[in-house]
């Protein structure tokens, strides 16, 4: 298994800056934001992603992946992924598609499954695999049973499953988040690193205690992570692990500074490193 870190709590250093100081904490690699507010802008694709790969090289480190907002097959999206995949750069995870109202769910599941395949058949074109992550909440896909339903069709080396310790746990926290490894395995690509806890808030008009999720260190939180490295083992998965560091902001236990982001990176990595 390899570490990367999601660099979107670290965008206000320059790449290169990112790349050494990733390397200071023992990290194998970048998740690069390649999307609209992210590192790169996509339109900027062509480049900057081969001086993001130089500066990596430098540095000692990979870019292992790029997180990107592709949804469909555009031009644009094409050329992300010919320049990534020219610079040896291997998986990206996809953008998302979204549940709106209720009563029209399999619809949705059905247009996001074609899109799905259509971008997949594309990344193919380039020997790039799109990897499709798991996020809690009206995402689809928001759990690991509803990707499967996504993606069964499609080959294992055409499109990848983007597990996430957090939003398993969160959306099926007793065992939902392990049945839905088992399914997904053959497809096994990615995992994000991260944990949360549930806190009170106020009380709604009714009188009933409204909860809230906020992202806690990884040590720290409800996803029970060394019962999801078991597991990760039994699938015998040896790809990246993303710690996302998401520690920035109203949904994190505290709103640290990039500095302070790091530090809990280097952090939560010790931790991680001892499940491997």
């Amino acid at each position: 298994m390899k570490f990367a870190t999601f660099t979107k709590s670290f965008q206000d250093w320059p790449i290169p800056v990112v790349c050494h100081r990733f390397r200071e904490i023992g990290l194998d690699g970048l998740d690069l934001t390649v999307r609209r507010g992210g590192h790169i802008e996509p339109a900027n694709a062509a480049e900057q992603l081969p001086l993001a790969v130089k500066a990596a090289q430098e540095a000692g480190v990979e870019i292992l992946l790029l997180t990107t907002d592709i949804t469909d097959p555009t031009p644009e999206a094409e050329k992300t992924l010919a320049t990534a995949s020219q610079l040896g750069i291997t998986h990206f995870k996809l953008g998302y598609y979204r549940y709106t109202t209720f009563g029209t769910l399999q619809k949705q599941m059905d247009d996001s499954r074609q899109r799905i395949a259509a971008v997949a058949k594309l990344a193919k074109k380039h020997s790039i695999l799109p990897c499709v992550h798991i996020h809690s909440g009206t995402f689809l896909p928001s759990h690991g049973t509803q990707l499967y339903q996504l993606i069964h069709d499609l080959p294992p080396g055409e499109v990848g499953a983007y597990a996430d310790m957090l939003h398993m746990a969160l959306e099926g926290g007793a065992d939902g988040w392990r049945q839905g490894v088992d399914l997904l395995t053959p497809w096994l690509a990615l995992v994000a690193v991260k944990n949360f806890v549930w806190q009170p808030g106020e009380r709604d008009p009714s009188g009933m205690l409204r909860w809230a999720s906020r992202v806690v260190p990884v040590a720290d939180g409800v996803s029970p992570i060394p019962n999801f490295m078991a597991v990760l083992k039994q699938a015998k998965f040896d790809g990246v692990l993303s710690l996302h560091s998401e520690y920035q902001g109203s949904h994190s236990f505290k709103d640290l500074n990039t500095e302070q982001c790091l530090a809990q990176t280097a952090v939560d990595l010790k931790f991680m490193k001892q499940f491997v």
